[in-house]
């Protein structure tokens, strides 16, 4: 990972990940005393597969940074087992987990829209690509429309166990 924070200096990835649900836990419990009651818990998406991770780590030959997905894997995979947990600790609530992803169509690129700095961010006044649509990233951070209404879509509507659990976000304005 890199050691752009200290926190990198002071954690394993693995005790970051865990550092990192006990203070989500901490915040959704506080989202609970005021008043919520249904909350949908996204999960990190594969970081690695940004342009920018890529640019600045490459990737062996893989389509993304592995390392760095392994992190964000770590993380959801304590994430998950949290929801359940609130759940059990706040019977009158309901949480959810969801798993975001993205899948890319065959005639998507990876790379982003427009031409990016160092910090991932368009040039100013560089010109965007024609077409977003046909792009998963605008810049090389952020997802572009279409991909949002893709992660937005699987949210409300999970077609698999695997975007959302124990319900997705249909299923929770029901309860």
């Amino acid at each position: 990972m890199p050691n752009n924070y200290p926190t990198s200096r002071i954690y394993t990835v693995d005790q970051y990940a865990t550092a990192l649900v006990r203070q989500y836990s901490q915040q959704l419990t506080a989202l609970y005393k005021l008043g919520a009651r249904k909350i949908a818990v996204f999960g990190l998406g594969p970081l690695g597969c940004t342009p920018t991770e890529i640019a600045r780590f490459g990737t062996g030959g893989k389509p993304c940074v592995d390392s760095i997905n392994n992190a964000t894997s770590l993380y959801n995979d304590r994430l998950k087992p949290l929801v359940y947990e609130l759940n059990s600790n706040f019977p009158d609530a309901r949480f959810t987990f969801i798993n975001v992803t993205i899948s890319p169509s065959a005639s998507q690129q990876v790379g982003p829209c427009c031409q990016v700095r160092e910090d991932g961010q368009c040039i100013p006044n560089s010109i965007p690509c024609p077409d977003r649509n046909l792009t998963i990233f605008y810049d090389g951070l952020h997802p572009t429309e279409i991909t949002n209404m893709g992660i937005a879509s699987r949210s409300y509507n999970a077609p698999s166990p695997m975007d959302a659990s124990p319900y997705d976000i249909s299923a929770l304005v029901q309860l």
